[in-house]
């Protein structure tokens, strides 16, 4: 069997290459139900964030590239177009970068709390398709573990910066400061919530919220203080605003380059700000080309989220070692389930041949009470349970030695009927 991670992040690609790799819930569900169709492919977990797209699995021996073709399939094509952007981490590095994932020591802001929410709906949505086994549920209940102890047990997460906020500190960064500006927000989810309540931090005098579901926008706008608007109608009252910011999970681009010229236009020659945060982005690049417009999207945060870094990095080498323990017990767990098959079917075997003697012995025995039965019953589970003890003693010592080759085949071979 092998343990992999295929995936890419922001370290290796661009947001106009991670974008085309961002998959929706819904997606990945339907492509975890036919995890059959792709031979030696086990078990797999997608975890697809604004950040990065990892397919955690487990595979057959020779079977490697059935993963990629599920990476393929699942985007929709064009994986090997992409290659260089790609990073794969097999067995014991596999198993360190998740739990780095899941702490938020690979994030782009070291700290945040959201990737460890993203890690376990992912696995959640993995386990309910019935896609995990043992391997993925071990590994994946070890790193929410682990995100949760480097959590209270480094101060890791304190004053951390968000996306965020990053993106309202980017803007008072370019405007000299938010006091009494107005800000567009494309999107209503958790994201353009948390970037909204930075804003109102920021003395920003008014904020308008566009939703595709305007009732989101209106929940969303009374809880901060806004003013919802319609979607279709959202760029007319960016004639007044200062800044725009999207953060939608649409598909495709939500400002387009012909609307924004119109709103340019109509600003007469007054600049505006915009700041995309989603992935895929909802601003089209080609609105960068329009004089008047600064455009920023989620890459070019990187920045901001740097000159905050500094100060976490002595709680994350605290959060290093804490990993590392966690890989190495991950890792000796590892080296005793690939055993389990074996001593599973060596109990059975065992078993079954318990049962036949016992049944076969009890129409013999004349006067053979239920509480003999019981008694006889007890006895011989005893026998056979000391009877493998250590066999399973051997097996289990030599994990990871160069003894296990010898001791599996030898149990094989003896056990054999």
């Amino acid at each position: 069997m092998r343990l992999t991670v295929l995936g890419l992040n922001y370290k290796t690609a661009p947001v106009e290459v991670r974008e085309k790799f961002s998959v929706g819930s819904h997606s990945i569900r339907r492509g975890l139900k036919n995890l059959d169709d792709y031979d030696g492919l086990n078990e797999a977990v997608v975890l697809s964030t604004c950040n990065r797209s990892e397919i955690y699995s487990v595979t057959a021996n020779g079977f490697e590239n059935s993963v990629r073709q599920f990476l393929n399939d699942l985007i929709g094509g064009g994986v090997e177009e992409v290659e260089n952007f790609l990073y794969e981490y097999e067995g014991e590095n596999c198993v360190r970068h998740l739990f780095k994932v899941a702490s938020s020591l690979d994030s782009l802001v070291v700290g945040e709390g959201q990737i460890l929410s993203q890690v376990k709906a992912a696995y959640s949505i993995a386990k309910s398709v019935d896609a995990t086994g043992t391997i993925l549920n071990t590994l994946f209940h070890k790193a929410i573990t682990v995100g949760k102890t480097v959590r209270t047990e480094t101060k890791i997460a304190y004053n951390s910066v968000s996306i965020s906020s990053a993106a309202v500190d980017l803007s008072a960064e370019k405007l000299g400061g938010l006091d009494g500006k107005k800000v567009l927000i494309f999107g209503a989810g958790k994201m353009a919530f948390l970037t909204a309540q930075h804003l109102k931090d920021h003395g920003v005098k008014k904020i308008f919220v566009a939703n595709h579901h305007l009732e989101r926008a209106e929940e969303m706008a009374k809880k901060i203080g806004g003013e919802a608007v319609a979607w279709e109608d959202a760029l007319f009252f960016a004639d007044e605003v200062d800044i725009i910011i999207t953060s939608t999970g649409a598909p495709h681009y939500v400002v387009k380059f012909w609307q924004t010229q119109q709103l340019m236009t109509r600003r007469a020659g007054r600049g505006i700000f915009f700041i995309d945060i989603a992935v895929p982005r909802d601003v089209d690049p080609e609105v960068a080309k329009i004089k008047g417009v600064t455009l920023y999207n989620i890459d070019d945060l990187e920045t901001v989220v740097e000159s905050h870094k500094q100060a976490r990095l002595e709680e994350a080498k605290d959060a290093e070692k804490i990993i590392e323990e966690f890989v190495s017990a991950t890792m000796t767990r590892f080296k005793y389930l690939k055993f389990q098959p074996l001593m599973a079917d060596l109990s059975d075997r065992a078993e079954k041949i318990r049962r036949r003697e016992l049944k076969r012995i009890s129409g013999k025995i004349s006067n053979f009470t239920d509480d003999d039965k019981k008694l006889v019953d007890q006895m011989t589970k005893m026998i056979v349970r000391k009877l493998l003890r250590l066999p399973m003693m051997k097996l289990n010592a030599s994990a990871g030695t160069g003894e296990e080759k010898f001791y599996t085949e030898a149990v094989r071979a003896l056990f054999r009927e």
